[in-house]
């Protein structure tokens, strides 16, 4: 289920005190038997002050960025790496996934190189075998980063069954020109450009590990 926005009442919150002064006004407008300089300009004044947090708040409510929905992800929380890998790459993979796990919006990683998956960390698909689509070929092609800001729109999804089925967002990130590490969200357009960086240079840093 996805979450409600937490900053909504922020965002609203302009609005509900602009329109709490107006009615104020108004009341204390009728309230009066007699008027007197001091207290026109008072209002007009009050009038003013109330239509620009109304305005204030409509605005925010167009511009503001909001928090991405986010989902529970479907799937059992796993880890695996292969046998056969040295106990230093073991390492090197275990402490970069935790990286990425932890202080990411990522759920679920999977490290793809030289035709096998050396990792699969996380909350886990169905599939353990992946089976490169037209993106993943693109990535391991161009050596260029796809990042599909929102799964579900992309008639490309399916060839990611080996991530959990309602992940939100993807990132293929190419790890020198023979692997590519593959990073499912649970939220879509979550990842911010810092986190593209950093990704980037993770990636970087197991190429030469496993190189």
């Amino acid at each position: 289920m996805a979450n409600r926005d937490p900053n909504r009442f922020y965002r609203r919150l302009p609005i509900i005190v602009g329109g709490l002064g107006a009615v104020l006004l108004f009341i204390n407008r009728l309230r009066s038997s007699e008027l007197t300089d001091s207290q026109t300009r008072a209002d007009v004044l009050g009038v003013i002050l109330s239509a620009v947090l109304i305005l204030t708040g409509l605005i925010w409510q167009q511009v503001q960025p909001r928090t991405p929905d986010s989902v529970k992800l479907i799937g059992e929380e796993g880890f695996f790496l292969a046998p056969d890998l040295p106990s230093d790459v073991k390492t090197e993979l275990a402490w970069a996934s935790h990286l990425l796990l932890t202080n990411t919006v990522t759920r679920c990683v999977v490290v793809y190189y030289q035709n096998k998956v050396l990792l699969r960390r996380g909350i886990l698909g169905e599939k353990s075998v992946v089976t490169p689509g037209a993106i993943l070929k693109r990535v391991l092609e161009k050596y260029q980063p796809v990042y599909l800001v929102d799964l579900k729109v992309y008639p490309g999804r399916v060839e990611f069954d080996y991530l959990p089925s309602n992940t939100q967002g993807v990132i293929c990130q190419p790890i020198g020109k023979e692997g590519v590490l593959i990073l499912g969200a649970h939220a879509p357009r979550s990842y911010t450009k810092q986190d593209e960086k950093w990704i980037a240079g993770i990636a970087d840093k197991l190429a030469v590990t496993l190189n």
